[in-house]
């Protein structure tokens, strides 16, 4: 549904349309998160069924439409995946409605014991998923590469095609992933399977695996790519020794893995974020989250360097945090950021909204702070690589863009590594102050960690 069209609350629609499908509603709430969600529980002749319904994203043009995911669901549930079941398409607000399944996605309080066996669970559902019948799938209109030779690029093509559909401004550091990539290619060994991609979600009851979630990324594509897309989630949720999983993987499947090819697969995963949400990061409507898309880029944007200089074999620079300045207006700044943090509501997404608003008044202040600072460092290091220092900071991401448009054999790249390392430390830096959650880095598992 178009943004112009949508329609300002959906509740009342959703739940005309879940009593007419399903039964009386007996409550629903919005979930307090960056995407519409809503969860309802239904009474069913006397029985009281949880419902989920999955809205779209408003301000960002998704890899594939809402109702792909739908479908990538129903197939995978015909042919016994444990995930969500589908209870229809909701056309008026362009959201569809599925089973609710029970259960948690983090492992906080979990026995190791316990954690490792779902981990393992999960990996069983897995290769089943990546071995089911393509052909149901492609019936489904499923994408599918069009040749088995680019199953590996199909989803991170779409992701670019969207991306340059939106792109507002210059964007050096993705146009030199994007180049490093290309100068990389990987070789998928024409593996194809129904994959999820944005892997590493899952619902488990504290002693087993229960159900995939999230399957908004779903496609035919390389199976390894499921291997490579989970490794981001472990930063936060610990599921284990990833070369161990990856053994077992082997083992269940019994193909042995393609770590060049995982690899691979996780350096073009960590630009996600930015490929998607960037731009509303330099152009926000009213339902953009933008602490959050803000924060996720930063952090991937880090493992991206990270990840390509474990795959080259290079140390990285460090970068200093800047000493913040004080001027006449600190005192608003601060009073800002206390005022915001005292507000509370009953309302758990209102409470959401103002904890994103206390944030992102933070994020201000910081850059208040220290965002002269931060400029100035980066017009330096662009410098280095231009040979002239560009006016401003505008005037500097035009020109080291074209810069690294130019540099179509990698000639810079090492150069160009250490320069956009240094870049989003500092991004990092900006989203709030030193030692809280917004700059904290969480490093993901290396390759060679046994």
């Amino acid at each position: 549904m178009a943004e112009d069209e949508a329609i300002d609350d959906p509740t009342a629609v959703i739940i005309e349309w879940l009593e007419a499908e399903l039964g009386p509603v007996l409550d629903i709430s919005r979930q307090p998160r960056w995407r519409p969600m809503w969860f309802a529980t239904i009474d069913r002749s006397g029985e009281q069924v949880p419902v989920c319904v999955r809205g779209d994203r408003a301000d960002t043009v998704l890899t594939w439409p809402l109702d792909h995911e739908m479908r990538f669901h129903q197939a995978a549930t015909a042919q016994g995946v444990k995930a969500p079941r589908v209870y229809g398409w909701i056309d008026e607000v362009g959201a569809f409605a599925m089973e609710a399944v029970p259960g948690r996605p983090d492992f906080a309080g979990v026995a190791r014991a316990a954690s490792d066996r779902i981990v393992d669970e999960y990996v069983e559902e897995l290769v089943k998923l990546h071995q089911l019948d393509i052909a149901s799938f492609e019936a489904a209109q499923i994408v599918r590469a069009a040749t088995p030779g680019e199953s590996g690029s199909v989803g991170i093509d779409r992701m670019e095609a969207a991306y340059r559909e939106q792109k507002l401004r210059p964007n050096p550091f993705l146009e030199w992933v994007f180049g490093w990539l290309a100068r990389h290619p990987l070789q998928s060994n024409d593996r194809e399977g129904p994959i999820v991609w944005d892997s590493g979600q899952f619902h488990h009851d504290g002693e087993h695996f229960v159900s995939l979630i999230d399957l908004e990324l779903g496609h035919i594509g390389d199976p390894m790519m499921d291997l490579a897309g989970w490794r981001m989630r472990d930063s936060v949720i610990p599921f284990g020794n990833f070369n161990a999983i990856y053994d077992r993987y082997g083992e269940l499947s019994g193909v042995p893995v393609d770590l060049d090819a995982i690899q691979h697969h996780h350096i073009a995963f960590t630009i996600s974020n930015d490929i998607s949400f960037s731009h509303r990061l330099k152009d926000p409507i009213d339902t953009t989250d933008y602490t959050t898309y803000m924060q996720w880029c930063a952090e991937t944007n880090l493992y991206a360097t990270e990840a390509i200089a474990e795959y080259v074999g290079v140390e990285l620079p460090e970068a200093d945090l800047p000493e913040a300045r004080t001027t006449r207006f600190d005192a608003p700044h601060q009073h800002l950021v206390r005022s915001l943090r005292n507000i509370s509501a009953d309302d758990a997404y209102v409470a959401y909204q103002i904890r994103n608003t206390f944030r992102l008044a933070r994020h201000l202040l910081r850059a208040h702070e220290i965002g002269d600072a931060v400029v100035a460092a980066d017009l330096d290091d662009a410098t280095g690589v231009l040979g002239e220092r560009p006016a401003n900071w505008e005037e500097g991401e035009a020109e080291l863009e074209r810069f690294v448009l130019a540099d179509t054999t990698g000639r810079h790249d090492d150069d160009l590594l250490w320069l956009f390392h240094r870049r989003n430390l500092r991004a990092q830096m900006l989203n709030g102050p030193a030692g809280s959650a917004m700059t904290r880095h969480n490093p993901i598992q290396r390759f060679d960690q046994r």
